[in-house]
């Protein structure tokens, strides 16, 4: 094994190296470096990321990509919610009523939107080492690769309603598209998935024990990659099978039956009462149950609506959408509050306006997808016009 780049500083927030396969192709490696906040994806993190892919993508030597976190316990447990805080209460101090005047927030979501469509429309194969923890904005760099691996000890979920925001990173277009209603469940409820159940899921691709990573990687050095990017996906699906073990469904399909018709309906004060008569004690479902009645009803609201809204967007413009529901979030929704009593305050005793469904009606959600451009001026409005995702191929 050889590198052909000189190490990074080991404070940097994204190391990068390109390893020489024996044929001389090569394999370039991201590793989201903050193993201390769980590999949280901050803004700098998403333009080194958006940078080095691109790079990556224009360079015939490089036959395919391997994203991974930094430490063993998690790939990616979301964005980085601190600077997003400080974004958010600057804003609110400053006394402005255009959501495109926090510029931070205006920024962190532009680039992390293009750079996970980026990994969907990559034109190479793409392989994401999903061990650990994979939340939020960890589904959204993960959900895009050609292979995404999960482990024994994967754990995916979008806990958003328990933030005051909703399944972003593409997940309304993700989980619109999870079997038997499951994925209104899974916003409503954050419910974590195993790696059957992320498999099951749509968002996750096969299982490899976590203490053959070693082997994986020499496996990957000895492949015989090529030129063409098609025979290099399907070389990639080969060395993981040699080396994949079966799934155990998890409690997502346990419950498949009970979910799908709790969550079939099309009013949400119906799907959550559903919800919550759900049969079943286990600790899961319990936990699922406990979460939604605690999580923010506006998040319900916006989760449900956006959901609804997906079922014949593509995904460039679910991300269009997304964006601008996540401005007016930060704007004056319930997400700063969320994140001060989860991490900043940590007295987890939120005060979420509205305070229930019954003031989060279809009206009060309205505003939240009102455009502030003109016709035109939308800052995605470039996005997927030269490739389709691999969802939509």
């Amino acid at each position: 094994m050889s590198d052909t780049t000189l190490p990074p500083p080991p404070e940097a927030p994204v190391l990068f190296e390109e390893r020489v396969a024996d044929n001389g192709k090569r394999i370039g490696i991201a590793t989201l470096n903050a193993a201390k906040t769980l590999n949280g994806l901050s803004l700098e993190m998403a333009r080194l990321l958006d940078e080095r892919l691109r790079a990556w993508a224009s360079d015939d030597a490089v036959a395919m990509v391997v994203l991974q976190g930094a430490g063993e316990k998690a790939f990616c447990a979301g964005g980085d919610l601190h600077s997003l805080y400080r974004s958010m209460r600057d804003y609110q101090a400053s006394g402005s009523t255009d959501v495109r005047d926090n510029t931070y927030a205006s920024d962190f979501f532009s680039v992390e939107y293009r750079l996970d469509y980026l990994i969907h429309t990559f034109p190479k194969p793409v392989l994401c080492w999903g061990h650990g923890i994979v939340m939020g904005g960890g589904i959204g760099l993960m959900a895009g690769a050609s292979h995404r691996v999960v482990t024994e000890r994967s754990r995916l979920a979008f806990p958003e309603i328990t933030i005051g925001l909703y399944p972003d990173v593409g997940g309304s277009f993700l989980l619109h598209r999870v079997p038997a209603h499951a994925g209104v469940f899974l916003a409503l409820t954050g419910a974590p998935l195993t790696s059957g159940d992320a498999i099951h899921a749509g968002l996750a691709d096969v299982q490899l024990p976590a203490d053959r990573r070693d082997d994986l990687d020499a496996a990957l050095l000895l492949a015989a990659w090529t030129d063409d990017r098609h025979a290099n996906a399907d070389l990639l699906t080969k060395v993981l099978e040699g080396f994949a073990v079966p799934a155990t469904p998890g409690p997502l399909q346990g419950h498949r039956g009970a979910i799908e018709a709790a969550c079939a309906h099309d009013d949400l004060d119906t799907v959550l009462a559903a919800i919550q008569a759900m049969p079943g004690d286990d600790p899961w479902l319990v936990t699922a149950r406990q979460t939604l009645e605690a999580g923010a009803p506006g998040s319900a609201r916006l989760a449900f609506a956006l959901q609804q809204r997906v079922a014949s967007l593509s995904l460039a413009d679910t991300f269009r959408l997304e964006y601008v529901v996540s401005l007016h979030c930060a704007a004056y929704g319930d997400f700063a509050e969320g994140i001060r009593a989860l991490l900043i305050d940590k007295d987890r005793t939120p005060r979420w306006r509205p305070a229930t469904l019954t003031n989060a009606t279809q009206a009060w959600v309205e505003p939240f997808f009102v455009e502030p451009w003109s016709a035109g001026g939308h800052p995605l409005r470039d996005l997927g016009n030269d490739t389709a995702p691999r969802t939509e191929r």
